[in-house]
């Protein structure tokens, strides 16, 4: 089976052995008078995720081809921590044959991360234990008190990673429209929008190539 992991647009050198992810619950368990225990049932709580990565410093045959050095992930995850922005963590599974299995597609935060050098086990090598949780785009109302005392209320909300109109993204391997789609405008279904404006490109929507450039709506 052939997994590949990205946080936003870079793809990790290796594939980690191992993921966790957690889908916390917010349920509450409560004790009633003469009735014993109650369960009360809540939305649930932010998904968490965890591995370990490894990050080399030398080429390896089952690396995932084009790999930087490890100073260059080490840069990125810097960046994803420092923009307080959440991002794209993605996972796309397939079979030795080709054939897609389930993506794993969240928007996460950057949580911690703990670089490991062990120069007599790994060599040159860099391992990394990344964390990160679910990031849901929030709004927040401001109200401002005119001098006649009357209240105005204004809403923002956080930008989010949707592409402006005209913009372009450049396929990458383990796309599809769907998992783009997904992942700028948090429905898989508009990814006939992006068919429709790229048809001069793409002659089946089920079959898109890494390299493609496409116009997003």
């Amino acid at each position: 089976m052939a997994y590949v992991f990205y946080l936003g647009s870079v793809m990790l050198p290796v594939t980690p052995g191992a993921l966790q992810v957690k889908i916390n619950g917010n349920n509450k368990t409560m004790t009633l008078i003469n009735e014993g225990e109650i369960n009360l049932l809540k939305q649930p709580g932010l998904t968490e995720v965890a591995f370990d990565a490894l990050l080399p410093n030398v080429s390896y045959p089952f690396s995932n081809g084009g790999a930087q050095t490890a100073g260059y992930y080490l840069s990125v995850l810097e960046q994803l921590k420092a923009s307080q922005k959440g991002f794209q963590f993605i996972v796309s599974r397939s079979l030795p044959s080709g054939k897609g299995l389930f993506s794993t597609n969240l928007k996460v935060s950057l949580e911690d991360y703990t670089i490991k050098e062990d120069a007599a086990k790994e060599g040159p090598d860099v391992k990394v234990s990344i964390k990160l949780k679910q990031y849901k785009d929030y709004g927040t109302k401001t109200c401002a008190i005119a001098k006649d005392g009357t209240a105005v209320l204004s809403e923002s909300r956080e930008a989010d990673n949707a592409p402006q109109a005209g913009s372009t993204y450049t396929v990458k391997k383990g796309d599809c429209l769907w998992k783009i789609a997904k992942q700028f405008y948090d429905n898989g279904s508009d990814y006939s929008k992006i068919y429709e404006l790229n048809k001069d490109k793409i002659n089946n929507p089920n079959l898109i190539y890494p390299g493609q450039v496409l116009t997003m709506p």
